[in-house]
Protein backbone atom coordinates (compact mmCIF):
# COMPACT_ATOMS: atom_id res chain seq x y z
CA UNK A 1 0.00 0.00 0.00
CA UNK A 2 1.51 3.15 -0.86
CA UNK A 3 1.58 6.04 1.83
CA UNK A 4 1.15 9.79 0.83
CA UNK A 5 1.93 12.71 3.16
CA UNK A 6 -0.28 15.74 2.94
CA UNK A 7 0.36 19.35 3.97
CA UNK A 8 -3.19 21.60 3.47
CA UNK A 9 -5.39 18.24 3.42
CA UNK A 10 -8.33 19.92 4.84
CA UNK A 11 -8.17 22.91 2.66
CA UNK A 12 -9.70 22.72 -0.71
CA UNK A 13 -6.95 21.30 -3.02
CA UNK A 14 -6.32 19.09 0.05
CA UNK A 15 -9.45 17.83 0.35
CA UNK A 16 -10.24 16.74 -2.82
CA UNK A 17 -6.16 14.71 -2.99
CA UNK A 18 -7.14 12.83 -0.41
CA UNK A 19 -10.42 11.48 -1.75
CA UNK A 20 -8.56 10.62 -4.94
CA UNK A 21 -5.76 8.89 -3.07
CA UNK A 22 -8.18 6.65 -0.60
CA UNK A 23 -10.07 5.58 -3.82
CA UNK A 24 -6.45 4.64 -5.27
CA UNK A 25 -6.23 2.51 -2.13
CA UNK A 26 -3.23 4.84 -0.24
CA UNK A 27 -2.81 5.49 3.18
CA UNK A 28 -3.45 9.14 3.33
CA UNK A 29 -1.36 10.88 6.38
CA UNK A 30 -2.80 14.51 6.85
CA UNK A 31 -0.60 17.04 8.72
CA UNK A 32 -3.02 19.35 11.18
CA UNK A 33 -2.05 22.13 12.60
CA UNK A 34 -2.86 22.61 16.50
CA UNK A 35 -5.69 24.94 16.90
CA UNK A 36 -8.41 25.99 19.27
CA UNK A 37 -11.24 25.27 16.62
CA UNK A 38 -10.12 22.98 14.03
CA UNK A 39 -11.89 23.10 10.76
CA UNK A 40 -12.83 19.75 8.89
CA UNK A 41 -15.94 20.99 6.90
CA UNK A 42 -13.94 19.38 3.70
CA UNK A 43 -12.66 16.71 4.66
CA UNK A 44 -15.56 15.38 7.34
CA UNK A 45 -16.92 12.93 5.62
CA UNK A 46 -13.61 11.08 4.83
CA UNK A 47 -11.88 12.55 8.27
CA UNK A 48 -11.80 8.99 10.07
CA UNK A 49 -9.63 7.67 6.96
CA UNK A 50 -7.15 9.89 7.12
CA UNK A 51 -4.60 9.13 9.70
CA UNK A 52 -3.56 12.58 11.59
CA UNK A 53 -0.29 13.96 12.21
CA UNK A 54 0.17 17.44 14.34
CA UNK A 55 2.95 19.66 13.00
CA UNK A 56 3.64 22.74 12.06
CA UNK A 57 5.32 24.41 9.01
CA UNK A 58 7.17 26.95 10.51
CA UNK A 59 9.15 24.11 13.08
CA UNK A 60 11.31 21.39 11.41
CA UNK A 61 11.27 19.18 14.21
CA UNK A 62 7.68 18.76 13.99
CA UNK A 63 8.58 17.90 10.10
CA UNK A 64 10.39 15.72 10.55
CA UNK A 65 8.93 14.00 13.35
CA UNK A 66 5.68 13.90 10.77
CA UNK A 67 7.65 12.47 7.91
CA UNK A 68 9.43 9.76 10.09
CA UNK A 69 5.68 8.54 11.43
CA UNK A 70 4.18 8.92 8.28
CA UNK A 71 7.18 6.72 5.84
CA UNK A 72 5.31 8.57 2.97
CA UNK A 73 5.87 7.57 -0.60
CA UNK A 74 4.61 10.76 -1.89
CA UNK A 75 4.66 14.08 -0.19
CA UNK A 76 2.35 16.52 -1.32
CA UNK A 77 2.86 20.21 -0.37
CA UNK A 78 -0.20 22.00 -0.24
CA UNK A 79 -0.43 23.82 2.77
CA UNK A 80 -0.02 28.00 2.61
CA UNK A 81 -0.65 31.18 3.31
CA UNK A 82 -2.73 31.43 0.02
CA UNK A 83 -5.14 34.16 -0.22
CA UNK A 84 -3.46 36.62 -2.28
CA UNK A 85 -4.95 40.11 -0.50
CA UNK A 86 -3.84 39.03 2.71
CA UNK A 87 -0.17 39.26 1.60
CA UNK A 88 0.01 42.67 1.57
CA UNK A 89 -0.54 43.10 5.02
CA UNK A 90 0.58 40.53 5.85
CA UNK A 91 3.71 40.58 3.96
CA UNK A 92 5.83 38.68 6.63
CA UNK A 93 3.55 35.63 7.57
CA UNK A 94 3.05 35.13 4.33
CA UNK A 95 6.85 34.92 3.48
CA UNK A 96 7.38 32.47 6.42
CA UNK A 97 4.41 29.88 5.56
CA UNK A 98 4.50 30.40 1.49
CA UNK A 99 8.16 30.89 1.20
CA UNK A 100 10.40 29.10 4.21
CA UNK A 101 7.85 26.43 5.02
CA UNK A 102 8.71 25.12 1.82
CA UNK A 103 12.49 24.93 2.67
CA UNK A 104 11.61 23.34 6.09
CA UNK A 105 9.23 20.44 4.21
CA UNK A 106 11.91 19.74 1.84
CA UNK A 107 14.44 19.29 4.58
CA UNK A 108 12.36 16.89 6.87
CA UNK A 109 12.02 14.64 3.22
CA UNK A 110 15.69 14.97 2.72
CA UNK A 111 16.48 14.20 6.19
CA UNK A 112 14.02 11.29 6.84
CA UNK A 113 12.64 9.89 3.36
CA UNK A 114 14.97 10.83 0.24
CA UNK A 115 13.47 8.52 -1.44
CA UNK A 116 9.65 9.74 -1.46
CA UNK A 117 8.76 11.75 -4.46
CA UNK A 118 7.66 15.73 -3.21
CA UNK A 119 5.28 17.81 -4.67
CA UNK A 120 5.19 21.01 -4.27
CA UNK A 121 2.04 23.43 -5.02
CA UNK A 122 3.25 26.30 -7.39
CA UNK A 123 0.98 29.11 -8.85
CA UNK A 124 0.82 31.06 -11.94
CA UNK A 125 0.53 34.23 -9.69
CA UNK A 126 4.01 33.98 -10.18
CA UNK A 127 4.03 35.21 -13.80
CA UNK A 128 1.99 38.52 -12.43
CA UNK A 129 2.83 41.32 -14.68
CA UNK A 130 2.80 38.59 -17.46
CA UNK A 131 6.22 39.01 -20.30
CA UNK A 132 4.41 36.79 -22.53
CA UNK A 133 1.14 35.53 -23.55
CA UNK A 134 0.30 32.19 -22.87
CA UNK A 135 2.56 31.78 -20.30
CA UNK A 136 4.14 28.41 -20.35
CA UNK A 137 6.76 26.56 -17.99
CA UNK A 138 9.60 28.79 -19.82
CA UNK A 139 7.75 31.94 -19.07
CA UNK A 140 10.04 34.36 -16.70
CA UNK A 141 8.18 35.11 -13.36
CA UNK A 142 7.20 38.79 -12.34
CA UNK A 143 5.43 38.37 -9.46
CA UNK A 144 3.26 41.47 -8.06
CA UNK A 145 2.38 40.67 -4.66
CA UNK A 146 4.00 39.26 -1.48
CA UNK A 147 2.07 35.87 -2.22
CA UNK A 148 3.41 35.83 -5.97
CA UNK A 149 7.57 36.29 -4.50
CA UNK A 150 6.93 33.89 -1.97
CA UNK A 151 5.62 31.36 -4.21
CA UNK A 152 8.60 31.92 -6.22
CA UNK A 153 10.83 30.99 -3.52
CA UNK A 154 9.14 27.66 -3.21
CA UNK A 155 9.50 27.19 -6.74
CA UNK A 156 13.12 27.69 -7.28
CA UNK A 157 13.72 25.88 -3.87
CA UNK A 158 12.20 23.03 -5.17
CA UNK A 159 14.17 22.91 -8.29
CA UNK A 160 17.27 23.49 -6.33
CA UNK A 161 16.63 20.82 -3.99
CA UNK A 162 15.48 18.19 -6.85
CA UNK A 163 19.06 19.63 -8.90
CA UNK A 164 21.31 19.48 -5.52
CA UNK A 165 20.11 16.72 -3.40
CA UNK A 166 19.18 14.49 -6.73
CA UNK A 167 15.48 14.55 -4.94
CA UNK A 168 12.28 13.51 -6.59
CA UNK A 169 10.90 16.96 -6.53
CA UNK A 170 8.33 18.40 -8.87
CA UNK A 171 6.24 21.76 -9.30
CA UNK A 172 2.72 22.01 -9.86
CA UNK A 173 2.26 25.97 -11.69
CA UNK A 174 -1.35 25.87 -11.17
CA UNK A 175 -3.50 28.52 -12.37
CA UNK A 176 -6.64 29.26 -11.01
CA UNK A 177 -8.74 26.32 -9.83
CA UNK A 178 -12.04 26.50 -7.94
CA UNK A 179 -14.71 24.67 -6.54
CA UNK A 180 -17.70 24.74 -4.14
CA UNK A 181 -14.81 24.21 -1.07
CA UNK A 182 -12.94 27.32 -2.15
CA UNK A 183 -12.90 30.14 0.99
CA UNK A 184 -15.55 32.87 0.72
CA UNK A 185 -12.86 35.15 -0.10
CA UNK A 186 -11.75 34.20 -3.29
CA UNK A 187 -13.71 36.13 -5.63
CA UNK A 188 -15.44 32.61 -7.38
CA UNK A 189 -16.88 31.65 -4.09
CA UNK A 190 -17.34 35.08 -3.59
CA UNK A 191 -19.49 35.90 -6.04
CA UNK A 192 -21.46 32.27 -5.92
CA UNK A 193 -22.27 32.84 -2.55
CA UNK A 194 -23.76 36.16 -3.54
CA UNK A 195 -25.74 35.07 -5.68
CA UNK A 196 -26.89 32.18 -3.92
CA UNK A 197 -27.76 34.79 -1.17
CA UNK A 198 -28.98 37.38 -3.30
CA UNK A 199 -31.82 34.93 -5.33
CA UNK A 200 -33.00 33.87 -2.02
CA UNK A 201 -33.26 37.72 -0.62
CA UNK A 202 -30.55 37.14 2.13
CA UNK A 203 -28.48 39.71 0.59
CA UNK A 204 -29.21 42.64 -1.50
CA UNK A 205 -25.52 43.59 -3.53
CA UNK A 206 -22.00 42.64 -3.94
CA UNK A 207 -19.22 44.11 -3.48
CA UNK A 208 -16.12 43.78 -5.80
CA UNK A 209 -13.37 45.29 -7.62
CA UNK A 210 -11.73 44.89 -11.09
CA UNK A 211 -14.33 43.44 -13.46
CA UNK A 212 -11.83 43.20 -16.14
CA UNK A 213 -9.28 41.17 -14.55
CA UNK A 214 -8.69 38.05 -17.03
CA UNK A 215 -8.26 34.81 -15.39
CA UNK A 216 -7.60 31.24 -16.32
CA UNK A 217 -10.15 28.89 -14.14
CA UNK A 218 -10.17 25.48 -13.63
CA UNK A 219 -11.74 22.79 -11.51
CA UNK A 220 -9.68 22.25 -8.51
CA UNK A 221 -11.33 18.29 -8.82
CA UNK A 222 -9.59 18.20 -12.30
CA UNK A 223 -6.20 19.53 -11.26
CA UNK A 224 -5.57 17.58 -7.95
CA UNK A 225 -5.22 14.45 -10.97
CA UNK A 226 -2.26 16.56 -12.44
CA UNK A 227 -0.38 16.63 -9.19
CA UNK A 228 -0.76 12.70 -8.98
CA UNK A 229 0.32 11.99 -12.48
CA UNK A 230 3.41 14.23 -11.81
CA UNK A 231 4.48 11.92 -9.34
CA UNK A 232 3.88 8.98 -11.41
CA UNK A 233 6.83 9.85 -13.91
CA UNK A 234 9.85 8.37 -14.21
CA UNK A 235 11.70 11.58 -14.15
CA UNK A 236 10.46 14.97 -12.13
CA UNK A 237 9.74 18.09 -13.63
CA UNK A 238 7.63 21.27 -13.28
CA UNK A 239 4.09 21.56 -15.01
CA UNK A 240 1.61 24.10 -15.88
CA UNK A 241 -1.83 23.23 -15.31
CA UNK A 242 -4.75 25.47 -16.90
CA UNK A 243 -7.54 25.00 -18.98
CA UNK A 244 -6.17 27.75 -21.62
CA UNK A 245 -8.90 29.98 -21.80
CA UNK A 246 -9.62 33.21 -20.23
CA UNK A 247 -12.78 34.96 -18.51
CA UNK A 248 -13.27 38.20 -17.15
CA UNK A 249 -14.87 38.87 -13.53
CA UNK A 250 -17.16 40.11 -15.36
CA UNK A 251 -18.09 37.20 -17.17
CA UNK A 252 -18.05 35.52 -13.91
CA UNK A 253 -20.71 37.76 -12.95
CA UNK A 254 -22.69 37.09 -16.13
CA UNK A 255 -22.23 33.26 -15.97
CA UNK A 256 -23.48 33.37 -11.93
CA UNK A 257 -26.14 35.32 -12.03
CA UNK A 258 -27.48 34.47 -14.88
CA UNK A 259 -27.47 31.09 -14.07
CA UNK A 260 -30.65 31.91 -11.65
CA UNK A 261 -32.45 34.67 -13.95
CA UNK A 262 -30.50 37.78 -12.62
CA UNK A 263 -28.45 40.47 -14.38
CA UNK A 264 -25.69 41.08 -12.32
CA UNK A 265 -25.35 45.06 -12.87
CA UNK A 266 -28.66 44.99 -10.58
CA UNK A 267 -26.67 44.27 -7.93
CA UNK A 268 -22.88 45.17 -7.90
CA UNK A 269 -21.23 48.03 -6.14
CA UNK A 270 -17.59 48.26 -7.34
CA UNK A 271 -15.41 48.85 -4.20
CA UNK A 272 -11.97 50.46 -4.09
CA UNK A 273 -11.18 48.58 -1.15
CA UNK A 274 -11.03 45.32 -3.13
CA UNK A 275 -8.33 46.71 -5.82
CA UNK A 276 -5.50 45.26 -5.48
CA UNK A 277 -2.27 47.19 -4.64
CA UNK A 278 -0.31 46.08 -7.66
CA UNK A 279 -2.41 44.73 -10.38
CA UNK A 280 -2.23 41.05 -12.04
CA UNK A 281 -4.17 41.78 -15.56
CA UNK A 282 -4.02 38.69 -16.98
CA UNK A 283 -3.27 34.73 -16.79
CA UNK A 284 -3.33 32.57 -19.55
CA UNK A 285 -1.78 29.11 -19.54
CA UNK A 286 0.05 27.01 -22.16
CA UNK A 287 -0.61 22.81 -20.76
CA UNK A 288 0.27 21.18 -23.45
CA UNK A 289 3.51 20.16 -21.81
CA UNK A 290 1.37 18.71 -19.31
CA UNK A 291 -1.54 16.71 -21.66
CA UNK A 292 1.43 15.75 -23.76
CA UNK A 293 3.86 14.22 -20.86
CA UNK A 294 1.11 13.47 -18.27
CA UNK A 295 -1.67 12.26 -20.62
CA UNK A 296 -3.43 14.91 -18.47
CA UNK A 297 -7.14 15.97 -19.30
CA UNK A 298 -9.35 18.47 -18.29
CA UNK A 299 -13.42 17.41 -17.41
CA UNK A 300 -14.98 20.02 -16.31
CA UNK A 301 -15.82 23.34 -18.23
CA UNK A 302 -16.13 26.95 -16.88
CA UNK A 303 -19.90 27.61 -16.94
CA UNK A 304 -20.06 24.01 -15.76
CA UNK A 305 -17.74 25.06 -12.83
CA UNK A 306 -19.20 27.72 -11.55
CA UNK A 307 -22.67 26.41 -12.13
CA UNK A 308 -21.76 23.90 -10.05
CA UNK A 309 -20.63 26.25 -7.23
CA UNK A 310 -23.85 28.14 -7.50
CA UNK A 311 -25.98 24.67 -7.20
CA UNK A 312 -23.58 24.31 -3.77
CA UNK A 313 -24.29 27.48 -2.66
CA UNK A 314 -27.97 27.75 -2.57
CA UNK A 315 -27.65 24.85 -1.15
CA UNK A 316 -25.95 25.98 1.72
CA UNK A 317 -27.77 29.45 2.24
CA UNK A 318 -31.32 27.49 2.24
CA UNK A 319 -29.78 25.18 4.75
CA UNK A 320 -29.07 28.14 6.67
CA UNK A 321 -32.21 30.14 6.21
CA UNK A 322 -34.07 26.73 7.31
CA UNK A 323 -31.79 26.27 10.40
CA UNK A 324 -32.49 30.27 11.08
CA UNK A 325 -36.13 29.97 10.76
CA UNK A 326 -36.27 27.01 12.84
CA UNK A 327 -34.56 28.50 15.94
CA UNK A 328 -36.62 31.89 15.83
CA UNK A 329 -39.84 29.56 15.90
Amino acid sequence: MKRALITGVTGQDGSYLAEFLLEKGYRVYGLRRRTSTPNFENVEHIKDQIHWISGDLTDLASLIEAVRLAQPDEVYNLAAQSFVAASWPQPLLTGQITALSVTNMLEAVRIMKPDAKFYQASSSEMFGKVVETPQSETTPFYPRSPYGVAKVYGHWITVNYRESFNMFACSGILFNHESPRRGLEFVTRKVTDAVARIKLGLQDELRIGNLDSLRDWGFAGDYIKAMWLMLQQEEPDDYVISTGEMHTVRDLLDVAFSYVGLNYQDYIVIDPEFVRPAEVDLLLGDCTKAKEKLGWELEVGFEQLIHMMVDADLDRARKLADHTITAIY
